[in-house]
């Protein structure tokens, strides 16, 4: 659902009176300066929360896409997160990429489904899914591979690694961004962050991971359900995964959700996720985060 400017002014106009909402003011006086987030993100979370707070003792992964719906046809933009010279928690419910969407549909549903429904929890779960032990320091600490990504938010007991137990071994050697320093902002700006980074993709290229390579995912679909957050692993040298997205149920079958980059928005693919991965494309299979129900 496209949110448009004279949605955002209702919305911001009704705060007051809306009981999973916060005054935008004290809203400002409670979160910490190096949080960056605009009042149209603050109506559209107010939103979210009051449609689908009637829907928050169903299963998360029952949640997560119905929560990413509400964001079907929304812009899809770029480097979401590179928006500030120093990092910053970027809250950005308005344009998303492919990454920002499955942290945000995470994080909205985790704190649905917590006791308290505020901003101020969604930044917090929103600090533990993207950063490294859910703690936010400068850039690096940033979890940038996906396949760090889903193994410490497993280590923090967010999501499940289920392809451990049915996945192929993946061979991960990640080098892409030390070795492409200046395609990051902050890797320019801050040249003592490469080593840092290189360090972490030698600590990320060591340890075990497990996928379902392109070929065997009509036969393991039973293995998935919807709500799954899935990478899609590519053979792209020093990278291990290219894109990020939901699993959503159509019709039967398991499809993509997700914000595309060659369609500028957030969109369902039209094809089951058996199709999706064309036989000539760099994409190489599918890592799997599947997000647990038990909310501290």
């Amino acid at each position: 659902m496209k949110t448009n400017l004279t949605f955002l002014a209702v919305c911001i106009l009704a705060l007051s009176s809306n009981a999973f909402a916060q005054n935008t003011d004290t809203l400002e006086q409670k979160l910490p300066d190096d949080i960056v987030y605009t009042q149209q993100d603050v109506a559209i979370f107010s939103d979210i929360i009051q449609q689908f707070e009637p829907q928050k003792d169903q299963p998360i992964h029952k949640l997560i896409p119905d929560i990413g719906r509400y964001f079907l046809g929304n812009e899809y933009v770029a480097h979401a997160l590179e928006v500030t010279d120093e990092e910053k928690l970027i809250v950005n419910l308005r344009d998303l990429d492919c990454t920002t969407y499955a942290e945000n549909l995470l994080a909205l549903a985790r704190t649905l489904k917590s006791d308290q429904a505020t901003f101020e929890r969604y930044t917090l779960e929103l600090e533990n899914i993207r950063y490294r032990d859910g703690k936010k320091g400068d850039y690096p600490t940033r979890l940038h591979y996906f396949s760090d990504w889903i193994y410490n938010n497993a280590a923090n007991n967010l999501v499940t690694t289920p392809a451990d137990s049915f996945g192929t071994p993946l061979d991960v050697e990640v080098n892409f961004m030390s070795t492409h320093p200046d395609s990051y902002k902050h890797l320019q700006r801050n040249p003592a962050f490469i080593s840092v980074v290189a360090d972490q993709e030698k600590e990320i290229s060591g340890k075990n991971y497990f996928y379902i390579p392109k070929e065997e995912i009509e036969d393991k679909m039973h293995l998935l359900r919807e709500g799954d957050i899935i990478g899609l692993t590519t053979s792209i040298e020093g990278l291990d995964v290219a894109h990020v997205g939901v699993l959503v149920e159509v019709e039967g079958k398991l499809h993509l959700m997700h914000a595309s980059q060659s369609n500028l928005k957030v969109e369902v693919s039209d094809e089951p996720l058996s199709s999706f991965l064309k036989p000539n494309s760099k994409n190489t299979g599918i890592m799997i985060a599947r997000p647990v129900d038990t909310i501290n």
